[in-house]
């Protein structure tokens, strides 16, 4: 239980950090999430999916500002 409750405050920090980023978080999440359900580690595969969609929305992101220079 103790490991549900941090895992949800965490993907909660995480998604209120701003609207920017939680566009990768949010995708990722829910991806995780649902991956993580097969396992019976709902909570940690959507932090997980958070912490690598933020990743990779920050990527395309400087791949993005790259291009239009």
């Amino acid at each position: 239980m103790k490991k549900t409750i941090f895992g949800v405050v965490i993907c909660s920090m995480i998604l209120m950090s701003s609207l920017a980023q939680a566009a990768g978080c949010l995708t990722g999440a829910v991806v995780g999430g649902a991956a993580g359900h097969l396992k019976h580690h709902a909570v940690i595969g959507a932090v997980a999916g958070c912490a690598v969609g933020h990743h990779l929305a920050a990527q395309e992101k400087k791949k993005q500002a790259a291009a239009a220079k």
